[in-house]
């Protein structure tokens, strides 16, 4: 069984400049590696062992001293949402990246993932998985002038 840490979505995209105060959507691919459910079985001396795994939540550390935690795979972003935030995992930025020493927000995702297990002779239980993925994204700040 591969579990992975999150395939992160981001908005903004990191190639892309987000701004302060604009809703940041947050989010990972379902797929059994990153999100599950991600199953296997392993036999050995008349013995099948089954075990599940799924991820319970995702902890985003935003990079600006703040943690955003999720227990949803998160919303893509679409166009269409514009302004709005996200409806399940999402943030706003309150200062720029430009703060930081590299000019980016170093963004980290650690999933966790619960694994449920059972052996056909009886036993069953549960242990825990963390896995992570980052990814640097640009906030900028927007000043209007009159």
């Amino acid at each position: 069984m591969i579990l992975r840490g999150p395939a992160i979505g981001i908005t903004p995209k990191p190639s892309g400049r987000g701004v302060v105060g604009m809703p940041v959507y947050l989010w990972t691919e379902r797929g059994p590696e990153t999100y599950g459910p991600n199953s296997a079985s392993a036999s050995a001396g008349g013995v099948t062992v089954t075990a599940t795994a799924r991820v319970s939540k995702i902890v985003w550390q935003m990079g600006d001293g703040k943690t955003v935690t999720c227990t949803t795979a998160g919303t893509p972003y679409k166009a269409e949402y514009g302004k709005k935030p996200s409806p399940d995992c999402g943030y706003r930025y309150s200062t720029p990246s430009s703060t930081t020493s590299t000019g980016k927000f170093h963004v980290t995702a650690t999933s966790t993932w619960t694994v449920d297990w059972q052996a056909t002779s009886g036993p069953a239980g549960q242990l825990t998985e963390i896995r992570n993925s980052a990814v640097d994204i640009s906030v900028v700040e927007v000043q209007v002038l009159n």
